[in-house]
């Protein structure tokens, strides 16, 4: 079935078998924002956009740890490290979001990145939609991760 690592060679879903892969430090560093239109952007004070900004970071904390519950197929991996960075860039009307992940495990951790940085999007979308139902959340995307038999990669440049 390709090279879809969680499909069965006869195509069903499958958890990915790691019990023979060797234990390795894993990164992995998600980028994602939530554009909102000007009205919102306007209304967005330095106090309200820190009080949106701490509410997101810890909730992407917490979800990030809820990745095997959420992720049918995904392996429970032990954190070592979530991080993450929200930042309102008002004459862009967008906040951006950055998650970094790490590990030390037989799997990568770039579900878990990428569910901190959702989760912290959901966050920031939930606090305003009040004033912007419109607001647009994501894209969000793998940037780049290290670790595990295939080493670093980046994501490249459009």
């Amino acid at each position: 079935m390709g090279d879809f690592s969680h499909l069965s060679k006869s195509g069903k879903a499958s958890m990915v078998d790691v019990g023979g892969k060797k234990v390795t430090a894993r990164t992995a560093t998600v980028r994602g924002s939530v554009r909102v239109s000007a009205t919102c952007a306007a209304a967005i004070t330095p106090r309200i956009a820190e009080e949106i900004g701490t509410t997101a970071r810890i909730a992407a904390i917490q979800g990030s740890k809820q990745t095997a519950n959420l992720i049918p197929l995904c392996h429970q991996v032990p954190l070592s490290k979530v991080e993450i960075d929200v930042q309102f860039e008002g004459d862009k009307s967008t906040f951006s979001i950055r998650s970094v992940t790490s590990t030390e495990a037989q799997t990568g951790v770039e579900m878990e990145a990428l569910t901190a940085a959702t989760i912290a999007g959901l966050t920031i979308y939930d606090m305003i939609k009040a004033v912007d139902p419109a607001a647009s959340v994501g894209p969000f995307y793998l940037e780049h991760k290290t670790g595990g038999r295939h080493g670093p990669w980046s994501k490249p440049d459009e």
